[in-house]
């Protein structure tokens, strides 16, 4: 407290009546120097949100980085949004190489799993060589009506699949040689004096309905060569059953003598050289055997079918009181044992089923050709073996391992 309002309040309280007490607390102002303050500057908001955007791009070197800024309206809050678009780059990691390296492509089969280094196309080709001998044979004691019988099944063969293979928009399939195949049997199993339709008409047959009508080659049930055979013997029975000599005479079989009650008066000789009456491929067995032969060297057929059909027609004829090497050597046996029962879609996969099929073959052709209406029961027997196939392979399955019975 000053002096001066010391003085003032002292008078006041000694009531001294010339003190004005308004006037009591009235002080000198002296002049006040001004001090400037320090201003303070505006602390700037942080920015309310920051939204970043990432991108990854491939490295491309000729770009940068952008940063773009967008600002809110001035009449609100100020507010500050980034958006950043951030290069990555890739880099290749060089993963180590596995020491055993996966096949890049699988070859997804149903069992059984056969490898083999063989082709559709070089079997059947070989299947082909090896009718030759029979073929040659048909020609030199049949002449010219075998050559042209021959010709003619099987162009007819071969220009019916190209023409249903391309009204069905089917690969090209005449270079494998099933086609060839069909139509060569198609006129080694028919009787060499037939007129020229038939033998077309027995290759239409078989190719369309017996072989393409059940999906083309693999998928057949039925051998195609019998199939149109069986056809044209059941459509044209008088056409079909009338057989002619080597020399050019019309005569009968030796199983048609047999059947008509008669005595076997043709040689063994006669029969294994082909100098006998039948069908154009089926009367020398020499030259069927030494095909028979080449096709087992080159493994392309299985012993078991044949060895089992051959040797179970013997048995029953032996059983029977027949002579066992009478029926092997005449006939279509030869033919149909080692060319058509061992089809590898229409015959069974399994050992056990090789066996039965080739008894069973065995049975029938006996049976018919004993009992049947018809002198010759080898293309009967084959096809009507061919339905069961399937049978037999699910009732001799092996077992698989560490299975159940």
């Amino acid at each position: 407290m000053t002096d001066d309002i010391k003085d003032a309040l002292a008078k006041i309280y000694r009531r001294d009546d010339k003190v004005e007490p308004k006037k009591a607390f009235v002080t000198e102002k002296k002049p006040v120097i001004p001090i400037e303050e320090p201003k303070e500057e505006p602390i700037q908001k942080e920015p309310e949100k920051i939204f970043v955007k990432e991108e990854v791009k491939e490295e491309r070197p000729h770009k940068e980085k952008k940063e773009e800024v967008f600002k809110k309206e001035p009449d609100k809050e100020p507010e500050v949004k980034i958006e950043a678009t951030r290069q990555l780059k890739r880099e290749k990691i060089e993963e180590p190489s596995p020491k055993i390296k996966a096949p890049s492509k699988f070859t997804v089969t149903s069992n059984p799993h056969i490898k083999d280094k063989s082709t559709v196309k070089s079997i059947m080709w070989m299947v082909v060589l090896a009718l030759l001998p029979a073929t040659l044979a048909g020609i030199y004691f049949f002449k010219t009506r075998a050559f042209i019988i021959i010709l003619l099944s099987v162009v007819s063969a071969l220009a019916t699949e190209y023409i249903i293979n391309k009204l069905s928009k089917r690969p090209f399939t005449l270079l494998d040689g099933s086609a060839a195949i069909t139509g060569l049997l198609i006129a080694l199993i028919i009787s060499p004096s037939v007129p020229w339709w038939i033998p077309v008409l027995g290759s239409i047959f078989a190719i369309s309905i017996g072989k393409l009508a059940f999906g083309g080659l693999g998928h057949n049930i039925f051998n195609p060569a019998l199939a149109g055979r069986a056809f044209l013997v059941l459509s044209f029975p008088a056409i079909m059953t009338r057989w002619l000599l080597p020399d050019g005479i019309t005569g009968a079989t030796p199983l048609g003598i047999l059947k008509e009650g008669g005595i076997q008066s043709v040689s063994y000789l006669d029969m294994l050289l082909g100098n006998i009456g039948g069908t154009i491929g089926e009367t020398s067995a020499i030259a069927l055997l030494i095909g028979a032969a080449y096709l087992l060297y080159k493994k392309v057929i299985d012993w078991k079918i044949p060895s089992f059909y051959i040797g179970s027609t013997a048995i029953i004829a032996l059983i029977f009181g027949q002579d066992p090497i009478f029926h092997i050597l005449s006939g279509g046996l030869l033919i149909g044992a080692f060319f058509m029962a061992t089809d590898y879609v229409t015959t069974p996969i399994t050992k056990t089923g090789r066996i039965i099929f080739g008894v069973g073959c065995g049975f029938l052709t006996i049976l018919i050709r004993l009992w049947g209406g018809y002198p010759e029961g080898v293309m009967f027997a084959i096809l009507l073996m061919n339905t069961v196939t399937p049978l037999i392979d699910r009732w001799t399955k092996p077992l698989q391992f560490g299975g159940k019975k």
